[in-house]
């Protein structure tokens, strides 16, 4: 059992761990965005901000629907990143108890 549960909860772990820096570097684009540090004319920039956006809207936008409007302040990142973090530690229990078995 142990032979296919370690290498998934390595994935599943590798893929929240991925998720987690693609919310942080969303939020810090969008920084930089609307300090007018960079901005959407670049090509490379273009397409790693569309990247990020289609990687983390979905997954954003029914938190932001869920939470009360804080006059122009997203708290929707830090929420998924708290879901996201407890979804690990709840993975990192459950990869221990099966390393037991």
């Amino acid at each position: 059992m142990g032979v296919i549960l370690g290498p998934l909860f390595y994935v599943f772990g590798l893929v929240l761990s991925l998720l987690k820096w693609a919310v942080i570097l969303n939020v810090v684009l969008s920084w930089l965005l609307n300090f007018g540090i960079i901005n959407l004319h670049n090509p490379f920039v273009n397409m790693v901000g569309d990247v990020l956006f289609r990687v983390t809207e979905p997954l954003l936008a029914p938190i932001r629907r869920l939470l009360p409007s804080m006059g122009g302040l997203d708290f929707s990142p830090l929420v998924l990143i708290l879901i996201i973090v407890f979804f690990e530690m709840v993975m990192g229990g459950l990869a221990a108890r099966a390393a037991l078995l």
